[in-house]
């Protein structure tokens, strides 16, 4: 893999909590604009500048573009965002529930990912990747950072820890619980021995930034054939990338809720899931699906547990033997008639970091009739399915805790990295 150093533009360490927000698809309107009102320093006011127009903003308009350059270049004319004076990697490591992860940010090469060592597990949407790359266009710069996973090597392990033998260099603790702390590494020994270390690594995984990632790749090709005689090391060959060892990181549940069981009763449900290969087990108390190929169903009031037999689960399929594609293949479709995930409005998907209490307070509140809760899907599944060059059903994984957007930024301006 080729993976760079570059001049990251960063916020003033005395502000960098306040400027790293969300990423953009997290909150929602609401959220963002709320959070943002609360904070003028906040990246949000770059990566959803809509929340500074009106309510009721077309998101994807010219003056929603414009707002985010406007932004930006106010950051960096106020002092808040400064660029590093030399090219260098960062470390960065997330600490929740005493778990931690600890990243490389480094610059990933667009060529990696369209000859396909950058693997993929999603199918992206035109218009999100469309959004993107006009925000990347207007701003001139990577805002957010990509999510990208590979299977650890030593050399880039002791290159992480001499630098976090340090004190960091930022450190703060989110709203949410999380602590986040960056090392900026510089020497250009060091820097050389990681280009070295990722050289060897055969090939990474995108685990979150899909549509980041492909709008980095799209949105810089102009900029790629307007040069007459490149040299590789120009900003557009490259896209912003937090690279983490796939045996650290953490995949959360990311559960279904249904607003109607097709017409069915309960128990005319749980007998048609019976006749569709699930045993089905009443009074669930503990609600999560206790492993692979169970599920937590609640309706009603009461907790169901569906676990689905040898007949229905095909192990030889990457894709097939997920857990998402069983519901979908052996329920969701044949019983509700919910045949597309992606576009049908009886369901919808909640994070598994809102836990099970969530999904019982969706179901009680009426909205919807059923919640089905998910065993969270495995990193080797993920890598699994993106080896074999092929997609894994919507809504499959929900990585937490979040990269925060910027903490560190890749500017397309200059000549260089």
């Amino acid at each position: 893999m080729i993976v760079k150093p570059f001049r990251g533009l960063r916020p003033r360490p005395d502000l960098a909590s306040k400027v790293a927000s969300d990423p953009y698809d997290v909150p929602t309107d609401a959220e963002a604009r709320r959070a943002a009102g609360d904070n003028a320093h906040s990246f949000l006011h770059v990566v959803r500048p809509e929340v500074d127009l009106p309510p009721g903003t077309d998101p994807h308009g010219d003056r929603v573009y414009a707002r985010a350059r406007e932004n930006f270049r106010g950051m960096i004319e106020r002092g808040w965002l400064v660029r590093d004076e030399r090219p260098s990697f960062y470390v960065y490591r997330l600490t929740w529930n005493d778990r931690a992860q600890t990243g490389m940010v480094g610059a990933a090469a667009v060529r990696d990912y369209d000859e396909g060592r950058i693997k993929k597990h999603e199918h992206t949407r035109p218009d999100k990747v469309r959004d993107r790359v006009r925000i990347g266009q207007s701003i001139r710069a990577h805002p957010g950072p990509v999510f990208l996973a590979y299977r650890r090597t030593a050399a880039i392990d002791e290159q992480a820890a001499r630098a976090t033998a340090a004190a960091p260099t930022v450190a703060f603790r989110s709203e949410t619980g999380v602590e986040h702390e960056l090392w900026v590494v510089d020497d250009a020994d060091r820097i050389a021995a990681l280009e070295r270390a990722w050289a060897d690594v055969p090939s990474t995984y995108v685990a979150d930034g899909h549509h980041r990632a492909e709008a980095a790749a799209r949105g810089s090709e102009g900029m790629r054939r307007a040069i007459a005689s490149p040299t590789g090391d120009e900003p557009c060959h490259y896209f912003l990338a937090v690279h983490f060892p796939s045996d650290e990181l953490r995949i959360l549940d990311y559960n279904r809720v249904v607003r109607d069981l097709g017409g069915l009763d309960i128990p005319a449900f749980l007998d048609r899931a019976r006749a569709r290969g699930f045993d089905v087990r009443s009074g669930h108390a503990e609600r999560r699906p206790p492993r692979n190929h169970a599920f937590g169903l609640y309706a009603a009031g009461q907790w169901y547990l569906l676990e689905a037999t040898a007949e229905i689960v095909d192990a030889s399929d990457p894709v097939e033997g997920l857990d998402a594609a069983i519901l979908s293949r052996a329920l969701l479709g044949p019983v509700l008639d919910i045949r597309d995930p992606r576009t049908d409005r009886r369901i919808d998907f909640v994070g598994g970091s809102r836990g099970m209490d969530a999904l019982e307070s969706l179901v009680n509140g009426g909205t919807y009739a059923a919640a089905f809760a998910m065993y969270p899907t495995t990193m080797q599944q993920v890598m699994r399915v993106a080896d074999a060059g092929t997609v894994m059903p919507p809504k499959s994984t929900w990585f937490e805790p979040k990269l925060r957007s910027g903490l560190v930024v890749q500017s397309l301006e200059g000549d260089a990295l």
